[in-house]
């Protein structure tokens, strides 16, 4: 098995790593318009002009960060210019000033842009929507050194891995005017490795934090293995060398500004340290209390959010027009419809700036009623990641209540590995990178989102491929929202799909990150096997389910007879391993499953497996005797259930 899943954005980013210098970082910029149309407004394009060839000066002013906004809508522009925390003055104001320039040069009439500047690094960005103090990891610039590491391997990556965690902590952990860290860590006797993490400070500490994982993310993905790498997003940059490349003191060149002070005279042209003292202290004095009254109501804020669901924070940008809609979908038409779930039917759309969407139509009559609608919102709008299916935006009028998502134009992962025919198209390297994608979308859930999430409906029908059949895990209408200290919760309300339910929640309501952890286990042993749990084709007369089927071969040495015959393999050893992964997840005993961030280690890296025990035995519920079918009992075994009595 590969080290690492490579999809084709990765696969891009290793092509773009290719054409970078040995420690080079260049100019790059990108003209987004996927918001909204090109700006046809003259007075927009003056106002994006004015603003942008005022950041560079006011950035130095106020300490290398700067947020400004000009005009009124709908011809209002936001900006917003952050250079590296070591820049000098004169390096941030020539990075700001070219990378404002080359924006206005190369995208002239774009309502949105963004320029990352040379090495000392700066982030200009521009749009016309307010993105200030939002977490937003698109678009992307990365790139690496040519050369591979040729010393230990092992020792490295727990060198790498070790400081890049410090310095995730140290930047997030910064100021509202400087998130920023530096550091270095002995990799040999000879050598070092030394680093560089950066957030807008206008963003949370556990965005800042999401931001800088996601891109040391990428740059495994892209890059591991290189002798040094780069990553830069809107709000935040990464990049390590085994050279020093950032100013040797820790401290920035450029400090905030209620850390420096102007050219204070007094006759002689200096004032007393007396009254220097007097004014430090105050100001200090000052900055702390804000700073707690800040820290108070951030936290009442946030567990007002976890605590209370039923509140939307109704951003304009995510808000649709339900005229905008029906324009979209041609009134809901039938030959628009991609499908129908529990909960709805959903169609296809397209807005008038052309992009396609899809759009959940929550029925009248379905078991989720507006709070589950306002729940599935509420989470959606705080999650970004490229294993996540995208929320853009949702409507609420009357009777109506709409959500809208990106278009992903392969279906559901349950059309191809449940199809006689498409099933032939998913070799093994697909598969593993759908494994590994619906892992890490999962971990971000659990470990790495705002709030811990628990999904509790992971199914084949839920997981959504792209054009690339990278995986988008999508419907989380069922999702419990936990803080982030809780470990477990119980609920007399039992949601989700018989099959992939965990047997603690299903007898008795608990329900914690194990129980997406066995429906995650269900999901490789369907994807291994091309065979529904409830479905799985049997010589022997006695009932089984796969994950019968799967521990009883493990036990007698047979798994192999598991796999999907139609997959063209040189070596099973890959798959078995997956299979035992599998195994593990689905273990009867709630503690002996891993978490998800123990799976990931266990499919990227070459570690030592445990043995797994005896899974839960998840056999079919009764069916009645009008419903003898193999179909009926496969049907009743996989729809999905809003409510049973908890024993």
């Amino acid at each position: 098995m590969h080290s690492r899943s490579i999809d084709l954005i990765n696969l891009l980013l290793i092509l773009y790593c290719m054409l970078i210098g040995i420690g080079t970082l260049t100019n790059g910029q990108e003209c987004n318009d996927s918001t909204g149309s090109f700006a046809t407004s003259r007075v927009f394009i003056e106002n994006r002009n004015a603003i942008l060839l005022s950041l560079a000066s006011n950035a130095t002013i106020n300490g290398g960060f700067y947020t400004a906004t000009i005009g009124q809508d709908p011809n209002k522009v936001y900006a917003l210019a952050l250079c590296r925390g070591d820049s000098s003055s004169a390096d941030c104001a020539s990075c700001v000033n070219s990378g404002s320039k080359d924006i206005i040069s190369k995208c002239p009439n774009h309502k949105e842009a963004i320029a990352w500047g040379a090495d000392p690094p700066c982030i200009v960005r521009y749009a016309g929507r307010n993105f200030i103090g939002k977490l937003e990891l698109l678009p992307i610039k990365a790139g690496s050194n040519l050369k591979n590491i040729t010393w230990n391997l092992t020792q490295f990556n727990q060198t790498w891995e070790s400081l890049m965690d410090s310095l995730v902590k140290k930047a997030s952990l910064g100021s509202s005017r400087l998130k920023f860290a530096t550091g270095e860590a002995n990799l040999t006797y000879l050598r070092k490795i030394y680093a560089l993490m950066q957030c807008t400070p206008d963003i949370s500490q556990s965005n800042c934090e999401i931001c800088l994982r996601e891109s040391m993310a990428v740059y495994e993905s892209c890059c591991h293995g290189k002798q040094g790498g780069n990553v830069q997003r809107p709000n935040c940059i990464f990049r390590w060398e085994i050279f020093r490349f950032f100013d040797a003191t820790t401290a920035p060149s450029i400090l905030p500004p209620e850390l420096t002070n102007g050219k204070i005279t007094k006759e002689s042209g200096r004032i007393a340290s007396r009254s220097i003292a007097i004014i430090v202290v105050s100001a200090i004095s000052f900055m702390a209390l804000v700073a707690f009254i800040c820290g108070i109501f951030h936290i009442r804020k946030s567990k007002q959010r976890i605590r209370n669901a039923n509140r939307i924070e109704t951003a304009e940008p995510f808000q649709f027009d339900l005229r905008t809609i029906k324009v979209a979908t041609n009134n809901f038409s039938i030959d628009r419809k991609l499908g129908q779930g529990g909960f709805g039917a959903v169609y296809k759309g397209k807005l008038p700036n052309g992009r396609d969407i899809a759009v959940k139509r929550l029925s009248r009559d379905s078991g989720q009623g507006e709070q589950e609608f306002k729940n599935e919102v509420l989470v959606l709008t705080m999650l970004q990641h490229r294993n996540l299916v995208r929320l853009l935006g949702f409507c609420l009028k009357g009777n109506e209540r709409l959500l809208i998502y990106e278009f992903v134009p392969n279906s559901s992962l349950d059309n191809f590995i449940f199809d006689p025919i498409k099933h032939l198209q998913l070799d093994w390297e697909m598969r593993y990178k759908i494994i590994l994608g619906i892992a890490r979308g999962i971990l971000y859930l659990h470990e790495d989102s705002r709030l811990r999430i628990i999904h509790r409906d992971l199914k084949a029908s839920n997981i959504l491929l792209d054009v690339e059949m990278n995986p988008k895990i999508s419907d989380f209408g069922m999702a419990r929202l936990f803080d982030m200290d809780q470990t477990q919760g119980n609920t007399s309300k039992i949601v989700g799909t018989f099959g992939y339910m965990a047997p603690e929640y299903v007898k008795r309501g608990h329900f914690s990150i194990k129980s997406d952890v066995f429906s995650f286990g269900v999901l490789v042993l369907e994807i291994i096997s091309g065979q529904k749990n409830s479905c799985f084709p049997k010589a022997e007369e006695e009932a089984e389910d796969l994950l019968t089927y799967t521990w009883k071969n493990w036990k007698e040495g047979t798994a192999a007879k598991i796999i999907d015959p139609s997959l063209r393999i040189e070596s099973d050893d890959d798959v078995m391993r997956c299979i035992q992964i599998g195994l593990l997840c689905v273990q009867e005993n709630v503690a002996n499953r891993p978490t998800m961030a123990s799976v990931i280690l266990m499919l990227t890296r070459s570690l030592s497996l445990s043995v797994p025990s005896q899974p839960a035995y998840f056999m079919n519920p009764t069916v009645s005797d009008q419903s003898n079918s193999e179909y009926d009992k496969c049907s009743l075994y996989e729809a999905s259930i809003t409510q049973l009595n908890s024993r």
